[in-house]
């Protein structure tokens, strides 16, 4: 299945120029123009983020595969699954008091279960990591994946403090991209650094009001 959709993306798969020694295609190319537009319109509260979530998790599920970052591509999967219930939240979803979504706090319970939850996940997908797959990085692999997953569920509920998980998702993710070689998404998630900085402070902002 794989062979017959990288044969179908072969024409996204050719390198459009060399960034310091490795080939960038045009896959990954369009894959970041889709992530970060997809940002801006997360920091906007838009929902028109979602569906570029789903595309730009598409393309890149292609290029991890290929890289053997087997658990990003796993993880894009799980993006474009949970990029529609997102999207559902963001136009249909409710709080508890049956009012509509808003941006929030998680409060000190909620930020204690989120850590629960990732020092239970990161280690149970680095071990499934390395018994099923050839990764040879399966820890730090895990890492970002684990915590991606409790990133997007905040991110679909508009609690703030999916913008600090990203910050260290994405800080993580440079340095993992820049062993892989994948220079342009490196740098994509240099930028996305700074763009959780601006989420934060713009997401903390409107949970005052």
């Amino acid at each position: 299945m794989m062979d017959t959709l990288l044969l179908w993306l072969q024409p996204m798969l050719v390198a459009a120029f060399t960034l310091w020694g490795s080939p960038v295609t045009w896959l990954e190319i369009a894959a970041l123009v889709l992530s970060l537009a997809m940002v801006v319109f997360n920091i906007l509260v838009n929902p028109l983020g979602w569906p570029l979530a789903i595309a730009a998790s598409l393309l890149y599920f292609v290029l991890f595969w290929q890289s053997k970052l087997y658990g990003e591509a796993s993880l894009q999967l799980f993006f474009v699954a949970v990029a529609g219930w997102g999207w559902w939240q963001w136009l249909r979803g409710t709080q508890a008091d049956g009012s509509a979504l808003r941006v929030r706090g998680l409060g000190t319970r909620g930020r204690v279960a989120a850590l629960a939850a990732l020092a239970v996940a990161w280690p149970a997908t680095a071990l499934l990591l390395r018994s099923t797959t050839d990764s040879d990085v399966p820890w730090w692999d895990a890492f970002p994946t684990a915590a991606s997953v409790i990133g997007q569920w905040l991110l679909g509920r508009k609690y703030v403090e999916n913008w600090p998980t990203w910050l260290v998702v994405n800080v993580v993710s440079v340095a993992l991209f820049a062993y892989k070689a994948l220079w342009l998404t490196a740098l994509l998630y240099a930028v996305f650094v700074v763009m959780s900085v601006i989420g934060w402070r713009a997401w903390a902002r409107m949970a005052q009001r």
